[in-house]
């Protein structure tokens, strides 16, 4: 084969390409349109294209005479079904409007004074019930509360102190009696004291208190009118305040507080202070004027159940003012650190 025979046939080769690839793309390609352009032409006479731009259209002259005026029917319809939907509700709000405008002036209701058990059963009967009701059907109760019953070791003379309370009543009114003291053992009695109040409840949190305390031990036994109140104070501080006022006309004053910090379900530490206050000097019971003494505690309880816990912890006395001045002059420590191990029960 010659030189130009081959050229010519590697260019109709290169040719042919670009147009198999046109005609795999084009799936109408080779096909005879004629027929279809003159089937248009034919079908589409008559047919009104007013407003369309026909230029770009070949072949698309005879569709000159068809009607397109329904061509946005459905909008329109659409726009029709809303408007009626929307009258159709139109006035549903309108009685709430006027609705309890005018202010009622009639007279309220009779207080109702029957009761529905009369209606099945003799009302003398359901009256008795109702009288016995009321008077069993409030509450009464009574507990015993041994707060602190302890042993203390302390430097010199290991000693012992207690701190207990009773009340018996109801939720409203109780009478409440109180103990407590400390001493050294081998020793007299340091001091004691027992209180016997009527305890009234303000509210849900808060107790008043009236009655009397008798001071017992070492020195002049004393005899005192107590008045305070006693409570439970946000964030769970439990606390007490009192003024006695002694038969010789000598006043005091307590303020006391705890709170129990609850570090497992049965295991909780208990800080306590107590401040006792003077208003004037006190000579035979070694007490002065003024802040008389100040005493920090804490006990770490363990609760085998809410009625039996062992307890360990320290407790911190201190008195103050001309209080320890006369205990100095008595021989003894105005302050004392003690480590203290007891039992918390009640009954």
């Amino acid at each position: 084969m010659s030189p130009l025979r081959t050229v010519l046939f590697a260019g109709a080769a290169l040719i042919s390409i670009p147009v198999a690839a046109q005609e795999a793309q084009d799936p109408h390609a080779g096909h005879d349109m004629s027929q279809m352009q003159g089937s248009a032409e034919s079908s589409m006479e008559g047919m009104d294209h007013s407003g369309h731009d026909m230029q770009s259209m070949e072949g698309m002259e005879s569709m000159e005479g068809m009607d397109h005026s329904m061509h946005q029917q459905p909008a329109q319809d659409a726009a029709t079904t809303d408007q009626s939907a929307h009258s159709a509700h139109a006035g549903h709000g309108a009685a709430s409007s006027t609705d309890g405008d005018e202010v009622g002036n009639a007279p309220p209701p009779p207080v109702p004074t029957d009761h529905p058990a009369d209606a099945f059963w003799d009302p003398a009967r359901m009256a008795s019930a109702r009288a016995a009701l009321s008077q069993e059907g409030r509450f009464f109760g009574n507990a015993l509360i041994a707060d602190r019953m302890e042993y203390r070791a302390v430097k010199g003379k290991d000693g012992y102190a207690w701190q207990a309370m009773g009340w018996i009543g109801g939720d409203i009114d109780r009478l409440a009696i109180e103990t407590e003291g400390e001493g050294a053992f081998g020793e007299p009695l340091e001091t004691g004291e027992a209180r016997a109040a009527w305890r009234h409840a303000l509210d849900p949190w808060w107790n008043f208190e009236l009655g009397a305390r008798q001071d017992f031990g070492h020195g002049p036994d004393r005899t005192y009118a107590v008045i305070g109140i006693e409570g439970l104070a946000p964030y769970w501080f439990e606390v007490g305040a009192h003024a006695f006022v002694s038969t010789k006309g000598d006043v005091h004053f307590r303020l006391e507080a705890e709170h129990d910090m609850r570090l497992t379900q049965r295991l909780i530490l208990q800080p306590s202070v107590e401040i006792d206050a003077a208003v004037q000097d006190v000579p035979e019971l070694g007490i002065g004027a003024g802040l008389e003494k100040i005493e920090l505690g804490g006990r770490l309880r363990y609760e085998f159940a809410r009625e039996f816990a062992p307890y360990v912890g320290v407790h911190w006395e201190r008195k103050l003012g001309e209080t320890a001045r006369l205990t100095r002059a008595d021989g003894e420590s105005p302050s004392q650190v003690s480590a203290v191990v007891g039992i918390r029960a009640w009954f």
